[in-house]
This record gives C-alpha cells, sequence and structure tokens, in this order.
C-alpha cells in the first residue's frame, strides 16, 4: 500500500493498535519516528520502550504483557547499527499478537528482504532510495498477511494518507532504476568508507560493510548489500564538523537521503548565517542522544552515484579544510 509519506505509513501501522498497548522500539530510530512515538501516540495510550535491540536480550527484557508492536530499523539511523531482524522477530513471535515491523528505508528491498527474515510488515520512505530522484514525498507497506493487509487498507482509507497519481508516476519510475542505483551507491559507499577509515582526520567509521563495524558479520547473513550510507565521528568536536559542511562542494548539505546526488548532515547540529539548531535528529532529546553516541562531531553521509573519484576528493579537501 502506498501512502503520501513515510511517517503516513507509520502512523497507519500505528493505528493498527489500540489505547493501552505497548510498543518495543529499536532506540536509535528514525527522529521523525521517535517524536511521534513519544509526543503523539503517548497522548492518546500507547506507550513505546526504546532499547537496544543489536543485544537480543534487551528485546525480551522490554517486553510487557501489553506489547502489541515491535519496531526496528537495520541498519539504524543515523550509527548504522545492525539487528539480527530473524533472531529479534523469533524473540517477538514466541509472545502472543506481537506484530514485527521493520523500517527498511536505509537498505531498500534491493538488499535486503526482512519479510523473508520474519516481520510482519516492511516499510519503506519511498521518498528515499526506492524512488532515488529526490522529487518525491512517498510511504509503502507491504506485509505477508492478509488480515494485516485489509486492515491496513481500511486505514489507509480511513485516514487518508494517500499520495497523489503524479507522486505514483515518479515513483514507479524510480523503482525501474532502483537495481543500478543501488549497486552504484554501494560502491562508491565502500570507496568512501574505506578512505575515511584511513583518514588521520577521523576518530570511527560506521558502514556496515567494513569488516570493523560491531555487526558486520549479521549484516552479511541479512543483506546481500550493504547501502550507500556512511557515518564518520571527525576528529573534533561541533565547530570541526561545522567547518568540514562548510567546504563540502560536491556534495550537498541537506537531511534528506537516498537520491542520485550526495548529502552530507550533522544529526544533532546545523549552522547557517542566522540561527543553529538541530537537524534530523531534532526530536531526539539530547540526553538521548548522547546515549545513542548521536555527538556533535558525528557526520552522516548519504553517498550518491557521482564519479567516485570526485566524492572521495571532496571529502579529502573537506577534511583537510575542516581540521586546519
Amino acid at each position: 500500500l502506498a501512502f503520501s509519506s513515510g511517517l503516513g505509513a507509520t502512523t497507519s501501522i500505528v493505528h493498527l493498535l489500540k489505547s493501552g498497548d505497548h510498543i518495543v522500539s529499536v532506540n536509535d530510530v528514525y527522529g521523525g519516528t521517535n517524536r511521534y512515538f513519544q509526543k503523539v501516540c503517548a497522548k492518546f495510550g500507547v506507550s513505546a520502550t526504546f532499547v537496544n535491540t543489536v543485544e537480543l536480550e534487551n528485546i525480551e527484557a522490554a517486553i510487557q504483557p501489553n506489547t502489541r508492536m515491535m519496531w526496528l530499523e537495520s541498519p539504524t539511523n543515523p550509527t548504522l547499527r545492525i539487528t539480527d531482524l530473524e533472531e529479534a522477530s523469533k524473540i517477538a513471535h514466541a509472545h502472543k499478537d506481537i506484530i514485527v515491523v521493520v523500517d527498511n528505508t536505509f537498505a531498500s528491498s534491493y538488499f535486503q528482504r526482512p519479510l523473508d527474515l520474519g516481520a510482519d510488515i516492511v516499510m519503506h520512505s519511498v521518498t528515499k532510495y526506492m524512488n532515488g530522484h529526490t522529487d518525491v514525498l512517498m510511504g509503502v507497506t507491504v506485509t505477508n498477511s492478509d488480515e494485516i493487509q485489509e486492515q491496513l487498507y481500511f486505514l489507509q482509507y480511513a485516514m487518508g494518507a494517500v499520495p497523489s497519481p503524479f507522486d505514483c508516476y515518479l515513483a514507479n519510475r524510480g523503482v525501474k532504476t532502483l537495481a543500478i542505483r543501488m549497486k552504484q551507491h554501494q560502491h562508491n559507499a565502500f570507496a568512501i568508507a574505506r578512505h575515511l577509515e584511513s583518514s588521520p582526520h577521523v576518530d570511527k567509521v560506521f558502514y556496515p560493510g567494513l569488516p570493523s563495524h560491531p555487526q558486520h558479520e549479521v549484516a552479511k547473513k541479512q543483506m546481500k548489500g550493504f547501502s550507500g550510507m556512511v557515518s564518520f565521528y571527525i576528529k573534533g568536536d561541533g565547530e570541526t564538523a561545522i567547518k568540514f559542511m562548510k567546504h563540502i562542494k560536491v556534495f550537498a548539505l541537506a537531511e534528506s537521503l537516498g537520491g542520485y546526488e550526495s548529502l552530507a548532515e550533522v544529526p544533532s547540529i546545523y549552522i547557517n548565517d542566522n540561527a543553529r539548531s538541530t537537524m534530523t535528529h531534532a526530536s531526539v532529546p539530547a540526553k538521548q542522544r548522547a546515549e545513542l553516541g548521536i555527538t556533535d562531531n558525528l557526520i552522516r553521509l548519504s553517498v550518491g552515484i557521482e564519479e567516485t573519484e570526485d566524492l572521495i576528493a571532496d571529502i579529502e579537501q573537506a577534511l583537510i579544510a575542516a581540521r586546519a
């Protein structure tokens, strides 16, 4: 089912629940989902517990008698942690009536198929990789349950979060090039991740395809590729990260991801000529950001499909300028 946005899909999925129900959510969740769970759902009696789902025992510990949904992302945004989706689904399904939802936006359906790993619902922000051209707002849900599909169809009809016909046309166009785009996204991301890992200007790199990634083996097991998202800690502080942003030329400073063009952001801070505020994770409380490692020197890259050498050269000159 197609929806007017990724959050339109999210809200429709959560409306499968009722007041008094409980969600177990990955703690490193998309900022918009975090905001919706904490500031909207709570008002209607649906509570959420955020846990590190990489450690599977945390899932079991967080499940309550009224838990009716588990919300996962893998890779997560922005620290690219990997949850073992098959094992997590088994834990949830050992309890009665828990729906397993996986936000598969970062991987796309080309690199990861959560339904095959035990999920009940997969959602995408089609705005990102699935469309890939940065000209559509859309979300989608996919399920292998006829009962869930019927309920979601009713909610889509009743709540009105439907996309326009033209957006559907554009998304259908974008999906036709998904395979070739994802291959180039991954090719470029691998090259940049390796370059960053060898850079004296970088403290740590997060990319599931690197052997140094803590969940690299899990990623290899459940993904056929590692997509185009790379995050890293630049040596220095928030001001260093801001200097990096001011010197990028091929990469653009923007919050979105998954399009043909390369984008960069600092999830916790943003600066322009007039103001300084948070970017994608503005809705995540500062204390929670610190616990998740979303510090002011964490930079997230959405690596596009441009010439590899141009992207690496841009990253390198911005690193040098930021550290000067």
